[in-house]
């Protein structure tokens, strides 16, 4: 059965939660004018179109068009019910529930679920066994001494859910079928490896399990490190769930879920290469880490990371693969977005988790805080790791490369403290490395310009997906303008239902969807004796197209105030049209009967009726 909270417990949830507070722990939001604004989490976006009013606490895309209050919202972006949406929202905003509530929501009975649920509770219910494995069973005994002699505590241990697979193949498959999971089910997670018998053998085995959650916490996914590896044994150290339906590599950060609190308090991501680079810096203390899935960050996880902060840390291993890593990563980064970017940079070839543990958690700390490398010095140690600069050739190759990077810095004062080192170093004087850096800023701006009016001729590559998401919009007639308008001033002016009732007792709009807005709202005011909120009033709606239209119309431009002839001039434009449409009704019905009696006479000047009528309606 479906879980049913009190309306007076939505009501208090929603009137004391800000929408700004709970979207801001998904969208990276800038005040703009009245509004917030970022970009959409619904869909890739070059430029931000999604809006937060906190005065009227709704949201809107004016891209996708998606639109609603704070439930609307969570129910989008994480996929929730209406009751799960709710809950979520007062813990996010520390609004305690009953208890009862939260349990009922939990334990419920879900027989109908969809394949995507289960898949995920099959995941979830594999990684509470993993767990159970490693902290209290005799065959996880080496594997938790090995993690404790890492340095990882309980609670580091119960924070990211880390658990054993044993070295029996068939252990997880059993457990999971004596859980009346179907074989069918179970051979599209991802966990198991089919042989031709048909016969499923657990994917991971002998390895140290790190769960992979999504953005809203769902395990959705294994990482499984190697434990005990025999000689003979050429299986890899980290071995991954392959691709299903619930997960995309390109598409997961590790530990985002837990992290993405942290990134906003500190207004900055660290990105580093490895789970247990991750763990280790939550250990000491750096909770604002995340890890791409053991290949090169991708464009989707750049842009996740996009909507949460502007500012990342790129804190890869020191050896010669960590540079060459963070050096592809920066830039990625600096071409798809206006990040600003620091190089975390690790001597002698460590990686994160050494330096800790060779340094302790407070040098980390320190490190993270105050030994940060500008990307730019970053670059300039990198271009002369493998040339001899004490041959002209590679030099003057060193100084161009260089000059040409400097264009990407913003920073008057930046670019200055780069000429001193060139000057200083190369024995140049300033003026002569200015000069050559004005050329190529001018060569870039005209090859800048010319690829501007070559995209303007033809469509982008790059456009093409985000036209896909956009909703086909065209410029609303008179008549659905006036709707708009009408249904605003509905929503906010009793004096606008007053002259509407006097005007016309049969009322009606000429457009289906407003019509419904327009009963739904008379049955919404009815049902909160006129004392909703717009807010509320998206709650009483269950059509999603219904909740965006109603956000698009709340956020009409129009003034505060309302007159009897602005309404009664909406009033005449609808009914106008409506007098047109029923003309055309009628002349359409005689035309049938014309055709049926086969008047051709009648039939003649009847299609020139409905012709010039349609023309009249077109143009309204």
């Amino acid at each position: 059965m479906a879980i049913m909270i009190p309306e007076e417990t939505v009501n208090k949830v929603r009137q004391e939660t800000n929408i700004v507070d709970v979207v801001s722990q998904y969208v990276q939001l800038k005040k703009k004018g009245k509004n917030l604004f970022g970009f959409c989490p619904f869909h890739e976006e070059r430029t931000p179109s999604f809006s937060v009013t906190e005065e009227k606490q709704i949201f809107h895309c004016f891209s996708c068009g998606r639109g609603g209050n704070v439930f609307t919202f969570l129910m989008e972006v994480d996929g929730l019910t209406f009751p799960e949406a709710v809950i979520k929202t007062a813990e996010l905003s520390q609004f305690e529930l009953d208890e009862s509530l939260v349990q009922d929501l939990d334990h419920k009975n879900q027989p109908n679920d969809s394949a995507k649920e289960k898949l995920i509770r099959v995941h979830e219910e594999s990684a509470e066994l993993f767990h159970h494995i490693l902290l209290n069973t005799t065959i996880g005994e080496e594997a938790l001494e090995y993690l404790t002699q890492r340095g990882l505590t309980r609670e580091v241990i119960d924070t990211f859910n880390i658990g054993f697979a044993p070295r029996e193949r068939t252990m997880l498959h059993q457990y999971l079928v004596g859980k009346n999971y179907e074989q069918e089910l179970l051979k599209k997670t991802g966990l198991f490896v089919e042989k031709d018998s048909g016969e499923l053998l657990d994917r991971f085995y002998n390895r140290i399990i790190f769960p992979i959650r999504n953005q809203q916490g769902k395990t959705v996914a294994f990482s499984g490190r190697i434990f005990q590896q025999d000689a003979d044994d050429s299986a890899p150290k980290y071995l991954n769930s392959p691709e299903t339906q619930l997960f995309n590599k390109r598409t997961v950060l590790f530990n985002f879920d837990l992290a993405r609190p942290s990134i906003r308090r500190e207004k900055e991501v660290i990105l580093f290469e490895g789970f247990m680079d991750v763990i280790g810096a939550w250990k000491a203390g750096i909770t604002n880490g995340i890890a791409s899935m053991g290949t090169s960050l991708t464009n989707e996880q750049i842009h996740l990371i996009d909507r949460t902060t502007d500012h990342v840390i790129i804190a890869y291993d020191g050896d010669s693969a960590g540079i060459e890593a963070t050096k592809r990563a920066s830039d990625l980064l600096a071409a798809e977005t206006n990040f600003d970017i620091d190089i975390i940079r690790f001597a002698e070839g460590m990686d994160p988790d050494e330096y800790i543990k060779k340094n302790g958690a407070d040098a980390f700390k320190e490190l993270i805080a105050h030994g940060r490398e500008t990307l730019f010095g970053f670059k300039m140690s990198y271009y002369r790791k493998s040339l001899n600069l004490s041959n002209e050739s590679e030099r003057l190759g060193y100084i161009e490369k260089i000059l040409s990077e400097l264009l990407s810095v913003t920073s008057a004062v930046e670019r200055e403290l780069y000429f001193k080192q060139l000057a200083t170093e190369f024995d140049l004087s300033i003026d002569s490395l200015k000069e050559q850096f004005q050329q190529k800023f001018h060569e870039s701006r005209n090859k800048r310009t010319k690829e501007k009016q070559q995209q303007s001729q033809q469509n982008h590559p790059a456009e093409a997906n985000y036209s896909q998401v956009q909703t086909q919009k065209r410029k609303p007639t008179n008549i659905e303008h006036a709707e708009r308008l009408l249904l605003n001033r509905l929503f906010h002016f009793e004096e606008a239902w007053i002259i509407l009732k006097n005007a016309a007792d049969d009322f009606h709009f000429v457009h289906d969807e407003y019509q419904m807005v327009f009963i739904l709202y008379e049955s919404f005011r009815e049902h909160t004796a006129n004392e909703g909120t717009i807010d509320a009033f998206i709650d009483f709606v269950k059509e999603p197209e219904l909740k965006n239209l109603i956000v698009e119309i709340e956020l009409l431009s129009i003034s505060n105030e309302v007159s009897t002839r602005e309404i009664e001039d909406y009033l005449d434009v609808i009914s106008r049209k409506s007098g047109l449409q029923l003309q055309l009704k009628e002349k359409q019905d005689a035309l049938k009967e014309a055709s049926r009696r086969g008047d051709k006479e009648q039939l003649r000047v009847l299609m020139i009726e409905v012709v010039n009528l349609s023309r009249l309606l077109k143009n309204k």
